[in-house]
C-alpha cells in the first residue's frame, strides 16, 4: 500500500543513513518524492546528485521520482516549470485560500501535476468540503492529475485527535474514502453539491464495496471508473501513520 516515501531534501543524508541499517533481505527499490526547501535550484542539483551518484548497497534501489513544492501564484508556477528535469514529477501545493481556478489551469498547461492539503495538526489547516470539492472539480475539469496530503489517516471523515500528544485536540477530520469517492463521482459528471456531502459523510454504513464497483446512499460508480480515477485524477495521498488507515479499513472489513 506504501507507494512513494516522501522525504525532505535536508534529509536525504539521513534516509540514506537508516537505509543502510536495513536487513539486506528487505532493500527493494525505493520509490521517494522529495520536498524542496527554499532554495529549489540547489536542492534540484542534490536531487540530480542523488539519482545519479554511484551504485552502493545502501541506496542503490532508490530514485527520486517527484518533487512537492508550496507555490503561491502561477508565477511560481511556470518559473518551476521551467527548472524542473522532465524527468521528475512536480506536484505543486496550491492554496485554496487563493485564485485556485487560475493556479489550476496553470499547473494543467505546465503539464505538472497538483497537490491539496487535506489537514494538520490545529483544526485550521482542515479545508471545508466545498474547498475540496472545488479543487477536484477544476482538477477533473482540466484533466490534472492531484495528490493529496495530511489529515487523512481515517477511510471516513470523523474525529479523531489532531496529533498524536496525548493532550492533542481532537477535530473532525477528512476520510480518505470520501475524498477519493468524490473524485471519482465528481469525475463521472456529479452535481458539486451532492459531492460536498459525499465529503461531509460520516456513516460507514452508507458505503458499500463490491467487486463491480461503490455505491454510496443512492449513487453508484463502477470499477472502472474508479480504476481510471486512481490512474488519471486523484493519485494517491501522503499520510505519516501507515498503521491508521489500515487498520481503520480492516475493522470496517474493507481490507
Amino acid at each position: 500500500m506504501l507507494g512513494r516515501f516522501i522525504v525532505p531534501v535536508a534529509r536525504l543524508g539521513d534516509f540514506e543513513q537508516a537505509v543502510a541499517q536495513l536487513p539486506q533481505a528487505s532493500q527493494t527499490r525505493w520509490g521517494l518524492s522529495a520536498l524542496p526547501g527554499s532554495d529549489i535550484a540547489s536542492d534540484l542539483k542534490r536531487i540530480l546528485e542523488f539519482n545519479n551518484r554511484p551504485a552502493v548497497r545502501s541506496t542503490a534501489a532508490a530514485k527520486i521520482e517527484s518533487i512537492e513544492v508550496k507555490i503561491a501564484n502561477v508565477e511560481e508556477i511556470e518559473r518551476l516549470s521551467n527548472i524542473v528535469p522532465d524527468e521528475i514529477e512536480a506536484y505543486f501545493e496550491i492554496p485554496l485560500s487563493g485564485n485556485v481556478e487560475t493556479c489550476i489551469a496553470a499547473v494543467a498547461r505546465s503539464g505538472r501535476r497538483a497537490k491539496i492539503r487535506t489537514g494538520g495538526e490545529t483544526a485550521d489547516k482542515f479545508p471545508a468540503p466545498e474547498q475540496i470539492v472545488n479543487f477536484i472539480r477544476l482538477c477533473a475539469a482540466s484533466g490534472l492529475p492531484f495528490k493529496a496530503t495530511a489529515g487523512l489517516h481515517h477511510p471516513i471523515r470523523s474525529s479523531h485527535r489532531l496529533t498524536y500528544q496525548p493532550d492533542s485536540p481532537s477535530g473532525i477530520m477528512h476520510g480518505f474514502l470520501n475524498v477519493f469517492l468524490a473524485a471519482a463521482f465528481l469525475r463521472a459528471g456529479m452535481d458539486p453539491r451532492v459531492a460536498v456531502e459525499l465529503v461531509n459523510e460520516q456513516s460507514p454504513a452508507a458505503f458499500e464495496l463490491a467487486s463491480e464497483g461503490v455505491e454510496w446512499r443512492d449513487h453508484q460508480i463502477s470499477a472502472d471508473d474508479l480504476s481510471a480515477t486512481r490512474q488519471n485524477l486523484a493519485i494517491s495521498f501522503g499520510s505519516c501513520s501507515l498503521s491508521e488507515p489500515v487498520n481503520d479499513l480492516r475493522s470496517l472489513h474493507l481490507l
